[in-house]
């Protein structure tokens, strides 16, 4: 019931005006937001790579219904690769972005435009452009955009995301891996119906370690594929381990992604058993519905929220 009044709130303008001018809130929110400038992401990553981590960039905003606000999101996300180039310490940094931030929501053709043209620019670089998932009315038409840009134009450069507590996404893991895709395995943020997402963690733990063990097959791997194991539980970051080691699988070859601000200490030990480890460093004035869907996840973040929000 909590979570979802707090995906609620993450929709509503009326809590949105309430949080996004309280100053404690914003405090709270820079837990898991980089900042609102590029300057202050780009210090971000900086201190993780001095942590043996890299970064995966994401330049928050979602759902823009003007054809102009996606034309400006995708000449932002075109300039944020140009910083990067230009700034030689942050490589191997990774760009993040939302669909519905490049117009899916006004048409497919619109977005479709808009991605080709960021990683067209990407690819020129040698930069690496995750697709991120959204509700489950994104799934299908997100995973269409991404097929049409990895497989008939044949832009390796672009990944995308699949979330395990969705019902549908063993029979898309499957797909994927014979495809040689990368991509960003989640647990999922959004409120869906019980007939589209599984509801009981248990389920979605034991989907994320089913859809683990399809990418981390050796079968998989030689046909390209590679894992991005987004968690911060402990349970599932061992089972992809030991399925790991079980294949026969090196460290370099899948990874392991977190939350800017959640779980340092978990993300460091990774890195010093050897493993990849990727930080999702997002930033933007726009960055409430992430950080209520952050709270959403866990009630250790809601507490964490709580006590700065009444903070004096």
């Amino acid at each position: 019931m909590l979570r979802s009044f707090l995906l609620f709130l993450a929709k509503a303008d009326w809590a949105r005006n309430i949080i996004t001018h309280f100053p404690p809130a914003r405090l709270a929110a820079r837990r898991f937001v980089a900042g609102e400038t590029v300057e202050e992401a780009i210090e971000a990553i900086r201190r993780l790579n001095a942590k043996g981590m890299t970064a995966s960039l994401d330049h928050l905003g979602e759902n823009v219904s003007a054809t102009t606000d996606a034309d400006r999101t995708t000449e932002t996300y075109l300039g944020l690769i140009e910083r990067v180039v230009a700034t030689p310490d942050l490589a191997p940094t990774t760009i993040s972005v939302k669909l519905t931030a490049l117009g899916l929501d006004i048409s497919e053709a619109v977005c479709l435009a808009n991605m080709q043209r960021i990683l067209e620019r990407a690819q020129e670089h040698n930069i690496e452009v995750t697709i991120d998932m959204e509700s489950s009315d994104y799934t299908e038409r997100t995973l269409r955009i991404y097929r049409a840009l990895h497989g008939e134009q044949g832009f390796k450069n672009v990944g995308t995301v699949i979330q395990s507590y969705l019902r549908r996404s063993e029979a898309d893991m499957t797909e994927l891996a014979k495809l040689g895709a990368r991509i960003r395995l989640c647990k999922g943020a959004y409120k869906e119906p019980p007939t589209v997402a599984f509801q009981d963690k248990r389920d979605v733990d034991n989907n994320f370690a089913i859809l683990t063990k399809i990418f981390l097959r050796p079968e998989a791997v030689e046909a390209g594929a590679y894992l991005e194991i987004a968690t911060h539980d402990d349970a599932v970051i061992d089972a992809a381990i030991y399925h790991a080691r079980k294949n026969g699988l090196s460290p370099d070859q899948f990874e392991f992604q977190m939350l800017h601000g959640v779980r340092t200490q978990l993300q460091e030990r990774l890195v010093a058993n050897g493993y990849r480890v990727r930080i999702y460093v997002p930033y933007g004035s726009q960055w409430y519905p992430y950080f209520m869907r952050r709270l959403a996840e866990r009630p250790a973040n809601l507490w964490f929220f709580v006590s700065n929000f009444f903070r004096r």
